[in-house]
């Protein structure tokens, strides 16, 4: 990670923590990427709502609307402007168009390959735990030096929640405690029960993403004889060269595929942008 930080440069990290509002005071120093720094489970939670969000802002709210006892709106958190909500020209049939006013803090793509990324860690990595609840989900666990606090954030593709646990007063929570033993059981016990009734939706695959099959062990191209195979999420003109298969992202065009290469269209998917 911190070679990463090094390479790209702490300045775009910083810009890129600034988009999402996670924090407006971090430095752009090395040891940030470690973690040095701090937020808040509110903001850190927000963020991730804008990656499945396929890259759009999310404006935090504790109140949606206040209205008097006549039913007129006093306060409205949403100011997007609706001029065909009420009246006569109001239907079934004939249902409003609300603009899209939210801001783009990162193309929708690459919103799509952490998504993808953060999906693996629910499937492989630290929070296998969550598989548990039998919808499609994703998250990361996160644990601080000496166990002080342990962290899980994730969503399914219409519903993100996060998960903090620690004392007031910072002390270890045990040695062999970590995010994935202490917060994402508390995730994946909410989760069943907030998803119980819930459509079982995928996360929607953006156009032009195209899912690339590689070897979960050595990142290369899969070939028949691998048994550990997953799909990795790649933008146009990226995707590993030569023979292999790849599934288009619903609505894209196969522009500029590379030689030797099928190509398949996936499902309209669902989910919230």
């Amino acid at each position: 990670t911190v070679r990463l930080a090094q390479t790209i440069g702490m300045d775009k990290v910083t810009e890129m923590v600034k988009r999402f509002s996670i924090t407006d005071r971090m430095q752009p120093t090395l040891a940030m990427a470690l973690g040095a720094g701090e937020t808040t489970l509110l903001d850190l939670t927000s963020a991730y709502a804008m990656l499945v969000n396929g890259g759009k802002k999310v404006e935090l709210s504790l109140i949606d609307r206040i209205q008097d006892r006549r039913g007129r709106i006093l306060y409205r958190h949403d100011q997007r402007p609706c001029e065909n909500c009420q009246g006569e020209n109001a239907s079934p049939t004939n249902m409003p168009r609300l603009p899209d006013l939210r801001e783009t803090v990162v193309d929708p793509q690459s919103a799509y390959q952490i998504v993808s990324m953060l999906e693996g860690v629910v499937q492989r990595g630290t929070g296998q735990r969550i598989r548990a609840v039998g919808k499609p989900l994703a998250g990361k666990t996160g644990t601080t030096n000496e166990v002080k606090d342990t962290w899980f954030v994730g969503f399914s593709p219409d519903l993100v929640a996060g998960v903090f646990v620690g004392f007031d007063t910072p002390k270890s929570l045990g040695k062999r405690e970590s995010g994935s033993s202490v917060a994402a059981p508390i995730f994946r016990d909410f989760m069943k029960v907030a998803l119980k009734n819930e459509p079982e939706i995928p996360f929607r695959v953006p156009p032009g993403i195209r899912l690339v099959r590689v070897n979960a062990e050595t990142g290369k191209l899969a070939s028949p004889a691998d048994k550990k195979v997953i799909l990795e999420a790649f933008r146009p003109g990226t995707e590993p060269k030569g023979d292999l298969v790849l599934i288009e992202g619903y609505g894209s065009t196969p522009d500029n595929v590379p030689q030797n290469t099928t190509i398949g269209t996936s499902p309209n998917l669902g989910g919230i942008y």
